[in-house]
């Protein structure tokens, strides 16, 4: 895999949201907006939405 990350070929998953997306999903769970109301409306899990809200930067 890592020759193949030199080589551009390996590239691994996007991420579920883009930088814009993400930074808006943590602003508006800090207003209090529901997890779950979230997940839906960006079509992403519950799980998923906590993972953009525990990461140290926004996925890129």
């Amino acid at each position: 895999m890592a020759a193949a990350r030199q080589r551009g070929a390996y590239t691994g998953r996007k991420p579920a949201l883009i930088t814009e997306q993400a930074v808006e999903v943590r602003r508006r769970a800090a207003a209090g907006e529901k997890k779950a109301a979230l997940a839906k409306e960006y079509g992403i899990s519950r799980e998923t939405v906590y993972s953009y809200l525990h990461a140290e930067t926004v996925p890129s």
